[in-house]
């Protein structure tokens, strides 16, 4: 994996952390499917379970250096679209990526 983003780091492109996303989502899944779109479903297309998603969760978090994500986020989030859009959320906050590009 590369760097994580940190407060003073250089901003990334939203396009450029959505492919990064994709890309982590896609390698830890159990079913490592290169073809999922964004609108694959994390448990039932791409075969994560409760420990597959904790894995996630912890990666994505050390990669982009994210707070740790509560429950009920966490349940919104089904699918590698929303994953990403927490991410990019997270990072806009934050001031570290510029979205739209």
């Amino acid at each position: 994996m590369t760097e994580p983003i940190t407060a003073g780091a250089e901003r990334r492109a939203e396009s450029d952390v959505r492919t990064l996303v994709r890309s982590m989502v896609i390698e830890l899944s159990p079913e490592r499917d290169e073809s999922a779109g964004a609108g694959a479903r994390l448990i039932e297309d791409l075969a994560y379970n409760s420990l597959a998603l904790v894995e996630l969760a912890f990666t994505l978090e050390d990669e982009f250096d994210l707070s740790p994500i509560d429950e009920t986020t966490a349940r919104q989030i089904t699918t590698l679209r929303a994953v990403q859009d927490h991410v990019v959320t997270e990072l806009a906050a934050r001031g570290t990526i510029v979205t739209g590009a």
